[in-house]
């Protein structure tokens, strides 16, 4: 398969402190990649290097394009949408605002509302909710919000940063299933950072190990579930 990310020699810094120090990886068209580590590791960096968020330098492709260079804005234009650590919805504003904010931009309105209806399609909660505030919503229904908001730009990669923190198993079981859904039917490639280490590793196709901001593993996502290193201590057995 072809490489719709590519990134290599990524360093970033925080002021005079470099935190990643240049690790590379690649994320497949149509594919998942998850990026695992303990906390603190860089990962969350990682992808705010990949989005332009950060102060970074290295080598990062999109679609063949160099992005290294380019501000976080430029980079989402492209097709490169991010649900950061937290959700980040608007939360004053209802589910069907936070939707049309992330089709904001969109010239295409006919397919956003198309596009709409189908993510009510993927997360029907959300569906009898549309009015409703976005800060009164359950936790998991803020991430699925968060997902489908992103998904709102139409993106060829979505970036998630640890998707199911804080969720009961049920949502967390049922967002993945969603996220499965979107790759497999709209063709949408998905960088992904989950401290659950066993879900990460069956939803992925390839997976990376980040360790003080070094790569120090690295390969197709069955390979890593079956390496006794990560298995002790990731995977708990």
């Amino acid at each position: 398969m072809t490489a719709l990310l590519e990134v290599s020699d990524l360093r970033a810094s925080y002021g005079p402190a470099e935190v990643l120090h240049g690790i590379g990886f690649a994320v497949e068209e149509g594919g998942i990649t998850a990026l695992l580590g303990a906390n603190g590791a860089g990962k969350t960096t990682t992808l705010r290097a990949v989005c332009g968020m950060v102060s970074r330098k290295g080598d990062v492709r999109f679609a063949g394009e160099r992005i290294d260079g380019k501000a976080t804005e430029a980079i989402a234009r492209l097709g490169v949408a991010h649900v950061p650590e937290g959700r980040g919805t608007f939360v004053r504003l209802s589910v069907e605002e936070n939707l049309r904010i992330g089709a904001y931009g969109r010239r295409d309105r006919g397919a956003a509302n198309d596009d709409m209806e189908r993510m009510y399609q993927h997360f029907p909660k959300l569906a009898g909710r549309r009015k409703q505030q976005a800060g009164t919503l359950s936790g998991g229904e803020q991430q699925m919000l968060a997902i489908a908001r992103a998904l709102m730009l139409k993106p060829r990669l979505l970036v998630l940063d640890e998707p199911s923190f804080g969720l009961g198993p049920m949502i967390v079981a049922s967002i993945f299933k969603i996220m499965e859904t979107v790759r497999r039917e709209q063709r949408v490639s998905i960088l992904l950072v989950e401290q659950n280490a066993a879900l990460a590793l069956e939803l992925a196709d390839h997976a990376y190990l980040i360790e003080t901001g070094s790569m120090v593993m690295g390969g197709p996502a069955r390979a890593l579930k079956e390496n006794e290193q990560v298995r002790r201590s990731y995977l708990g057995y």
